[in-house]
């Protein structure tokens, strides 16, 4: 069974996914791999790892040594074509369609798809789309671009709706690392409604109650960053599962 396979079974049989981000530039090594851990017992269906800059040199090292301390998927969640890994299970193959920068659209695709290959990492081709969440963040900073209106939902239909017509596999929203305020729930209601892949939520998700309601808007996918780097703390993480999982 692919990765992509398996996100869509455990989304099937709980309802909604739970991802957990992970940025190897804001946890050390030790607690990348302790968090990770944390993660797998505790609920979480697969983790993303990745960040905008990426200080850290040893990338690939790091992601080895968590896929050897967890049993569910690894993922890459890349800030650019270089932020690969042997290791990972799979990445989300992104292309930036909130933004009209080439480099982000089909640029950063070609550098790194044919490092993909020999790598032999699943790809997972996902339209991202940023959402507007209060202030700038480093996604928007680094990509030099605008994000969708969050008051436009018509804008986030449309985009959402180009990705799956060009064949991408899923649909990410995203607020944005420490975003202010997250994607709202009307977006979310109505980009589900009027697309049929899978919805990824994520960005400014910082308490159970706000992941339950993604997920009653229609999200299948949350994802969970910031606040589970900030708070080592496994109750939190068992509570978002709780509130995910139906």
């Amino acid at each position: 069974m692919s990765v992509f396979e398996h996100l869509l079974a455990v989304q099937q049989a709980q309802g909604a996914g739970y991802l957990a981000l992970l940025d190897p530039d804001k946890l050390d090594r030790a607690a990348l791999v302790r968090r990770a851990v944390q993660c797998a017992e505790n609920g979480v269906d697969a983790l993303l790892i990745g960040s905008s800059l990426l200080f850290s040199s040893d990338l690939d090292k790091a992601v080895g040594q968590v896929k050897e301390a967890v049993d569910i998927p690894v993922i890459l969640f890349p800030g650019d074509a270089d932020h690969l890994s042997r290791h990972a299970d799979a990445i989300l193959f992104l292309s930036l369609l909130s933004g009209r920068n080439p480099y982000y659209l089909i640029g950063a695709q070609c550098r790194a798809a044919p490092l993909i290959k020999n790598l032999q990492i699943e790809p997972i081709p996902t339209g991202y789309l940023l959402i507007a969440s209060g202030h700038t963040t480093s996604a928007e900073f680094m990509s030099d671009t605008s994000p969708i209106p969050r008051e436009n939902n018509a804008i986030a239909m449309a985009h959402a709706l180009a990705a799956e017509y060009l064949g991408m596999r899923m649909v990410y929203l995203e607020a944005g690392s420490g975003a202010d305020m997250s994607v709202p729930a009307e977006m979310i209601r109505d980009v589900k409604g009027y697309t049929t892949i899978p919805l990824i939520v994520g960005g400014g998700i910082r308490d159970v109650e706000s992941a339950s309601e993604k997920v009653e808007a229609g999200a299948d996918f949350i994802v969970i960053g910031t606040v589970l780097e900030e708070e080592d703390s496994v109750e939190l993480i068992r509570e978002f599962a709780d509130a995910i999982h139906r």
